[in-house]
């Protein structure tokens, strides 16, 4: 996927907002979790969700704590969305966003993609491709117009389906079940 096929969707879901809104609807549940570095815009994201009239649950922090620990909220929500993987999805925030990404991908079921800034097209295929039921934002990358863009956008786009990608996920899946 390129720029041109990015900027296409957009105007889609722009032209269409009923339409994005159904295909985000098919969301179970979103779990919200950061650490204190993403605290403020998670409890935005959280009154974004609100407005778009979309499930959620915040897993915390509940208060802002400067020397928490993000695996304490992150593995929590991922817990959550591994309980039906196909259909819940996890936001999480951190400074970059990485050690939440790391932490939510060791919960088994659990695929995690990170995003802190650059082309959107890293959003729609980590859903398009790789079918990613977390999404890990770098919260000091990244605006709150930003982050309301790249969540409508993630949560509108579907996974593909195609034969090469979901062998890849399976042998993921294979991996993370061997014993």
């Amino acid at each position: 996927m390129n720029d041109g096929t990015y900027k296409a969707q957009q105007r889609l879901l722009e032209k269409f907002p009923k339409f994005a809104q159904l295909k985000i609807k098919n969301t179970h549940m979103i779990y919200l979790a950061s650490d204190h570095a993403g605290y403020e815009l998670k409890n935005q994201i959280g009154e974004f969700l609100k407005e778009m009239n979309l499930d959620f649950e915040d897993v915390g922090p509940h208060t802002y704590e400067a020397q928490d620990d993000y695996p304490d909220f992150i593995i929590p929500a991922a817990e959550k969305v591994a309980e039906k993987p196909l259909e819940n999805k996890a936001i999480v925030l951190g400074g970059s966003g990485q050690g939440e990404a790391l932490a939510a991908n060791k919960v088994k079921g659990v695929r995690a993609a990170l995003y802190y800034g650059g082309p959107k097209d890293i959003i729609t295929l980590s859903r398009v491709h790789n079918n990613a039921n977390v999404l890990s934002l770098g919260a000091r990358f990244l605006t709150m117009d930003e982050i309301k863009e790249v969540i409508k956008l993630w949560l509108a786009t579907d996974f593909t389906e195609e034969e090469r990608h979901a062998r890849r996920l399976e042998k993921i899946l294979a991996y993370e079940t061997k014993k």
